[in-house]
């Protein structure tokens, strides 16, 4: 489900992709969703939905699980997890105001859809569609729920008096007892044990302890007669346990309040004091700069739950150069985990989020951060970037400014061999073009491997003038490392070539026959 999820996520342009892997952060999803949505519109004004839901409404073609239909045409929004879908229709109703009603009610048919619906996700388009205006007079529970409440009601109406709630519980597990007691005797009679130690007394101390004992007996009978029962199939748990099987590994994990509660109590501290810093407008003295010497003090695992405690991706960014400059102060260096968790934490979502050229006070903060941990800038940032479909002109300018003014030759020559593994766009051509111009040190073998890629690659960039350009470069600026067998890949190559630096190509490759 995941890998799949992760190729449908690569249809989506920057924007909408930020914030489906918003939504993707379990309990936390809709408000980081939310934030992630107010602070794209308040770089651009103009923004809109419309396409983001346009897309989830496309049709798919897919494989039918069952075997007996081979393909079907489904929207594409109907294959995401049921939790990923709970939080996107959460994450509808809280903006449903600033998008038009038609788009949200396209979304709402498309997801209405499914021959087998949740039932949250059901009440949720109910709520929504009320919401938006639209008359519904199906009630937002479902049968089954008011049929059990109806029957809780009767209960407590029956048992009250004395004993309330322990009453009414106590006579419920007992009696769950006793239908379970045949098919399962060993657990029956563990229940009964327990049970023969509780009593309705009108005691407020023993009653509230019995309460207690109860509510736990009642928990244990309730997972042994799920067994019997396909009624309980249906019960909030259960369905809260199939959501969470359908939860990619991402989202699986613990939320950032809980990470938070697992750090010792002295990072505890320091992450108070960095969010209360990360929220003031004052200029930062030392002493303030001095808390975040607690990344030092932290193993990889405690690193992660800071730096999402800290919620890092969405620090504003006249905070990042004061933020860098900081982390920069610290002796000794962070170490390659610690810097690259931070990385990837404070910049790689924004990188990828970028639809206009970098703020400078963005670029500040990248280039301060490569010119001190350049590895884990390359394997945190730069090598992700590279690897999505849909980056554009904005994240190639950003990387080639990292290429020509932060890297060495050896973290250049690494970049090009991370390109040799991935599918070219027009936007990685930039960056290759940038790396071949900064004459990285290229041995036979790395330049073999370039080759050989340039010309698998080669005609999907027929008429492409970036890649032309960059061959052209390859022609002129390594004529030396050239073989027989190179010149003879390349040759093949140019003669697909469709732009106006055909003929120049050309006579770049027989003035290296001239001359070898």
């Amino acid at each position: 489900m995941f890998t799949m999820f992760t190729m449908f996520l690569s249809r989506f342009d920057g924007q909408s992709k930020l914030l489906l892997r918003s939504l993707m952060s379990g309990a936390s999803g809709v408000h980081r969703a939310v934030d992630v949505f107010h602070r794209q519109q308040r770089s651009n004004p103009e923004m809109s939905l419309c396409h983001f839901i346009e897309k989830l409404c496309e049709d798919e073609v897919t494989c039918s699980q069952t075997g007996e239909q081979p393909l079907t045409v489904k929207p594409l929004v109907s294959l995401f997890p049921a939790s990923l879908k709970q939080n996107l229709l959460s994450f509808i109703y809280l903006i449903h105001p600033v998008l038009p009603q038609t788009s949200v009610l396209h979304l709402l048919k498309c997801l209405s859809q499914d021959p087998h619906p949740n039932p949250w996700i059901s009440t949720l388009c109910r709520q929504i569609r009320r919401s938006v205006g639209v008359h519904d007079e199906e009630p937002l529970y479902s049968p089954l729920c008011s049929q059990r409440l109806k029957e809780l009601s009767q209960r407590l109406a029956v048992c009250g008096g004395t004993g309330g709630w322990a009453k009414c519980l106590s006579d419920q597990t007992v009696e769950s007892g006793s239908q379970s007691a045949s098919s399962l005797s060993e657990l029956g009679t563990q229940r009964k044990r327990k049970l023969s130690f509780v009593t309705v007394d009108s005691g407020d101390e023993e009653t509230e302890q019995q309460s207690k004992r109860t509510k736990m007996d009642v928990c244990g009978s309730e997972r042994v007669s799920a067994e019997e029962q396909d009624v309980h199939k249906e019960t909030p748990e259960r369905l809260e346990r199939d959501a969470a099987a359908e939860t990619p590994a991402e989202e699986l994990q613990p939320a950032p309040d809980r990470l938070c509660d697992s750090l010792p109590e002295h990072i505890k501290v320091s992450v108070l004091q960095i969010k209360e810093l990360l929220e003031s407008h004052t200029e930062w003295d030392q002493s303030s700069m001095d808390v975040f010497k607690v990344l030092n003090d932290c193993d990889p695992a405690q690193v992660e739950a800071l730096c999402s405690a800290l919620s890092l991706p969405d620090v504003p960014e006249p905070t990042l150069p004061k933020l860098c400059s900081s982390v920069l102060t610290l002796s000794p260096d962070l170490s390659y985990s610690t810097a690259a968790t931070l990385i990837k934490s404070l910049l790689l979502e924004r990188v990828l989020s970028l639809s206009e050229p970098a703020s400078r006070c963005l670029v500040t903060a990248v280039t301060s951060l490569c010119g001190r941990y350049p590895r884990p800038m390359c394997h945190a940032l730069i090598g992700p970037i590279l690897k999505e479909k849909n980056i554009g002109n904005p994240q190639a300018e950003l990387l080639n400014r990292l290429i020509e003014g932060c890297l060495d030759s050896h973290y250049r020559l690494l970049l090009l061999q991370m390109t040799f593994s991935i599918e070219w766009s027009e936007a990685v051509l930039s960056v290759i073009h940038s790396l071949l111009e900064s004459k990285p040190d290229l041995n036979e073998e790395v330049f073999t491997q370039f080759i050989e890629q340039l010309v698998s690659q080669g005609p999907q960039f027929t008429k492409s003038v970036k890649f032309a350009k960059m061959m052209l470069t390859v022609l002129t600026k390594y004529s030396s490392h050239m073989t027989a067998a190179h010149k003879h890949s390349l040759s093949c190559c140019l003669t697909l070539n469709e732009t106006f630096l055909k003929k120049s190509l050309q006579a770049a490759l027989k003035r290296i026959t001239h001359t070898t």
